[in-house]
């Protein structure tokens, strides 16, 4: 049985298979943006690679960041408690480039327009303050899919400490707007500060469709050459996840070509006698 790693970049999309003996083969073909699986199974003939014997398939890839950096995501909307609206657009006081008269902050993912208020509150301690009203959540929802959206990111005050509001909007919105992709910020990013975790769950709804119908697609071009194997995608921490974990939680891949180059120069770097340095 064989392993398979492939990495899509912007340009090209390279692939390294190691067989149960050892042996390396390796292949690079340009990238197809029009559809990135297809660029991959390119790949895959190229080298030779069969597919029924192949056992794991490990992939990197730049899909999410690009779909954020040429503003390629679907049609998003942010639902948060009431009176915190605008936590998203105000963001945090920090400026990057102090002294660049012409800094502009990034535009955000989601617009105002596109941004909800439900009534519900929770303290920091997960205690309900103010509970949910889920009459007038259904009609903020039946009011988005009428506008067009395709993505919905829930982010509700101090869901970290107790989600239970959280998952019954997620809840109303499976059954007002089933087609709608949803991610609620307790399952993306579970910890305080709210801009940070609502900007956090804003990136992951907007790339979210976008990845999940090209993770679908890979998924069913490798079956169909008989690939019965695991499939495992890199993450911006240096780990892997599922397919299904991908494709809940694309934000986590942000970083997934680049973090598994850097990761793959500690073995070069130790046969040449040298160690990581610590920051």
């Amino acid at each position: 049985m064989q392993r398979v790693g492939v990495d899509i970049g912007g340009t090209f999309t390279d692939l390294v298979a190691q067989d149960e003996k050892g042996g390396m083969r390796t292949t690079k073909v340009a990238t197809t943006p029009e559809d990135h699986a297809q660029g991959i199974m390119t790949a895959v003939a190229k080298a030779g690679i069969d597919l029924k014997k192949t056992e794991l398939f490990l992939h990197g890839s730049t899909i999410a960041i690009n779909t954020v950096v040429e503003r390629r995501g679907v049609k998003t909307a942010l639902i948060t408690t009431r009176g915190f609206r605008d936590v998203y657009e105000i963001g945090r006081s920090n400026r990057p480039e102090a002294y660049n008269l012409f800094f502009e902050r990034p535009k955000p993912l989601v617009p105002r327009s596109l941004c909800r208020e439900v009534t519900e509150r929770m303290t920091a301690r997960g205690e309900v303050h103010t509970p949910l009203e889920p009459h007038a959540a259904a009609a903020i929802v039946a009011e988005l899919e009428h506008a067009g959206v395709e993505s919905i990111a829930v982010c509700l005050l101090h869901s970290y400490a107790n989600p239970e509001h959280e998952i019954a909007l997620g809840r109303i919105i499976g059954s007002v707007y089933p087609r709608a992709y949803v991610s609620l910020s307790h399952r993306i990013l579970r910890e305080y500060r709210e801009y940070e975790r609502t900007s956090t769950t804003a990136v992951n709804a907007y790339v979210g469709p976008v990845v999940a119908r090209y993770l679908a697609s890979l998924q069913s071009r490798l079956r169909d050459k008989g690939f019965e194997g695991e499939v495992l995608v890199m993450q911006s921490g240096g780990g892997v996840m599922s397919l299904p974990a991908a494709m809940d939680a694309p934000v986590r891949m942000m970083e997934s070509g680049p973090v598994a180059a850097a990761i793959a120069t500690r073995l070069p770097s130790t046969w040449a006698g040298r160690r990581p340095r610590r920051a």
